[in-house]
């Protein structure tokens, strides 16, 4: 049996197998994503899903769903199942499931009687286009597979119903038919690897329910268009693969690409491999640019989560092409035509608007102190001189940028330290909003923006020495160790460190942002004090999932992420779990106990390793309730939470062999 498998027995019980889904993509937006037993519950959910910037920046839902339908004698068996009203499920085609498996890509066998039929998906990658092969394995009499497409032509935003502007035409192409629900959209072609027999019967599939949107509070009630069906005959041990794409295909070369394809999937046989799959999905090329999106299904690339994220999705992961690719060929043009445009700018929106800027946040004030905390993990897998002579200037630059005022929302007072205002607009990853006001409104002095303020100036005054510029060097090292002691001055309250702190108030909830000041290279606090902070967080907000996001002894914790949108947002970043904060736990923990730490990190991480095979395999979820069972919940899957499992994976590893984190 493979890593990822899964048998009759949880498959044919709903209750389970709905709350487990896949995701796959193609490295350039598009991606495929329903339940093990194909039922769709989210509206993001789809056989072929695909951003379409002409219409807008959000992704759409092109192909719904396909339901396969197994003919013998007459007999009719539908494999295919969807929900609806008074929770009823129809045709109940998971009951012919015996096995689903993703050990390289995902495999559904059925059994329908003698007939042993099996089903694999895959999408071509950099282009829009799903691929599905179906091979009958077993049969003892002549068999037809039908297949019905489900239509939906809108944006994961949204959901569709019966209309009359729904184009039901489905003209001729080589071995298939090609539709253009509305002329906004592009052509979808659905084609075959054998030639199939079409019937045009257009019909809506009314009031297909989503759970996952009636249980956040939303829609969750679709109508689906069904233009017809094809038929193709099959023989014993016969393959034929479905196409569907927005462009034609020549038939032909369908299993040729298929091959092809293969060879390019990753084996997933254990936690890392699956971690290493999931981190290449977030890839995404746009022309000549190359970006590391946050998550599924509904996030974008920003620069706070690309940043963190990327060094651990490429350089940990043996894809130094894709650090090329996102940071240096990419991020690093942005990041220079952001600083320049806010240099001249006459107001921050327009500039931002006119710069194009495809990596959202750049004006987040933490953003760019995460980037040179990604150079700095380069010089660690590298050296350092390969970091100073690459990014030294960039680094230069960026703290210049602050340290003269030019950033739109940091400023920098005459402690050293940087201030932010988020009382009006988020400024930190705790961003939640309630009538467009932060809920969690962290401003003044916030704690882990210092701290990666205070480890940047120190990093780039290592650059600067490694660049011959001693006297800059000195100057910056000079300035950090004033700032080192502001930081202490303000944040410690004897105990831990204050989150964030104003000119009248100090806040005092134990929250997982005061891990970053004794995680990152180059700490403020003295021995003693991060010994300190590790403790608190272990003993009020560590559990098998990662770091609460507040303590269970505040009179403001709310662990469960549950509820409509108003009661998730209050909740958000107020009790549930963020796994990304793991990794900045984990190196904290070893600088305070070494390799002593090691057995204690290595049972953390088996609490990850469950999460492989629950909610959307083979990858991490956005945030988990902050009580037992700890569920998921949010994006299924998310760059930031699969970053920070790699990087525990990497510092143990590092400890191991006595490296430097």
């Amino acid at each position: 049996m493979s890593y990822l498998n899964f048998d009759k027995t949880l498959l044919v019980n709903l209750e389970r197998s709905l709350s487990k889904e896949m995701i796959r993509t193609n490295r350039a937006g598009a991606y495929n994503s329903t339940t093990l037993v194909d039922c769709n519950t989210r509206k993001y959910h789809g056989q072929l899903v695909l951003p379409l910037p002409e219409l807008s920046d959000d992704n759409y839902v092109l192909l719904s769903s396909l339901d396969e339908t197994v003919i013998q004698h007459g007999a009719e068996f539908n494999l295919g199942l969807h929900k609806y009203g008074y929770n009823t499920y129809y045709p109940n085609g998971h009951k012919y499931i015996r096995e689903f498996d993703c050990i390289v890509i995902s495999k559904t066998t059925y059994r329908v009687g003698g007939v042993v039929l099996t089903k694999e998906r895959m999408l071509v990658s950099f282009e829009p286009r799903v691929l599905i092969k179906y091979t009958l394995v077993e049969s003892g009499s002549p068999t037809t597979l039908r297949l019905r497409p489900f239509l939906a032509f809108r944006s994961v935003n949204e959901l569709t119903h019966e209309n009359s502007r729904a184009n039901v035409d489905m003209m001729e192409v080589a071995n298939g038919r090609v539709n253009q629900m509305y002329p906004e959209f592009p052509q979808l072609f659905m084609q075959f690897s054998k030639n199939a027999e079409y019937h045009h019967e257009p019909s809506w599939y009314k009031n297909i329910e989503y759970q996952k949107e009636e249980e956040r509070g939303f829609e969750f009630k679709e109508d689906l268009l069904v233009p017809g069906y094809f038929e193709v005959p099959m023989k014993k041990g016969e393959s034929i693969i479905f196409s569907a794409g927005i462009t034609e295909v020549n038939p032909k070369t369908l299993k040729p690409i298929w091959t092809k394809e293969m060879r390019r999937r990753i084996s997933r046989d254990d936690m890392f491999s699956c971690l290493k799959n999931s981190a290449a999905q977030f890839y995404k090329r746009e022309g000549d640019r190359c970006y590391l999106l946050a998550g599924y299904p509904w996030y974008h690339a920003s620069a706070r989560e690309e940043f963190f994220a990327t060094p651990s999705c490429t350089l940990d992961i043996d894809r130094p092409e894709y650090w090329d690719a996102i940071i240096d060929k990419t991020a690093i043009g942005e990041v220079r035509a952001f600083m320049d445009q806010q240099m001249n700018r006459c107001t921050g929106a327009e500039t931002l608007q006119a710069t194009n800027l495809r990596l959202r946040g750049m004006d987040e004030p933490d953003a760019l102190l995460w980037l040179i905390r990604a150079f700095q993990k380069y010089a660690h897998k590298y050296t350092i001189e390969d970091a100073a002579n690459k990014y030294g200037n960039l680094c230069v630059e960026i703290i210049d940028f602050y340290r003269k005022q030019r950033h739109p929302r940091a400023f920098i007072h005459s402690n050293g330290l940087l201030w932010v205002d988020g009382k009006d607009r988020p400024a930190t990853w705790m961003n939640a909003v309630e009538n467009n006001r932060p809920i969690t409104p962290r401003t003044g002095y916030v704690v882990e923006i210092n701290a990666l303020w205070y480890n940047a100036m120190c990093f780039t005054a290592e650059l600067l020495r490694i660049m011959g510029r001693e006297q800059a060097a000195d100057l910056m090292e000079y300035q950090s160790c004033l700032m080192r002691d502001s930081y202490v001055q303000i944040f410690w309250n004897g105990i831990y460190l204050d989150d964030y702190v104003t000119e009248d108030y100090h806040d005092k909830e134990v929250r997982p942002n005061q891990i970053w000041a004794v995680a990152l290279p180059y700490s403020p606090l003295d021995k003693k004090q991060r010994k300190a902070v590790v403790d608190i967080c272990t003993k009020e907000l560590l559990t098998p999932r990662g770091l609460r996001t507040l303590s269970p002894k505040s009179g403001g914790y709310r662990p469960e992420y549950i509820g409509g949108q108003l009661e998730r947002d209050r909740n958000y970043h107020n009790g549930p779990i963020w796994p990304w904060t793991i990794a900045a736990y984990a190196r904290a923990y070893m600088s305070v106990y070494s390799k002593s730490g090691l057995s204690f990190m290595q049972r953390l991480l088996v609490g990850y390793e469950a999460e492989m095979s629950e909610l959307c395999i083979g990858t991490l979820n956005e945030l988990y309730d902050g009580n037992p069972p700890y569920r998921g919940h949010g994006g299924m899957s998310y760059a930031p939470s699969v970053a920070a499992v790699i990087s525990v994976m990497d510092t143990m590893k590092n400890f191991e062999t006595q490296q430097n984190i």
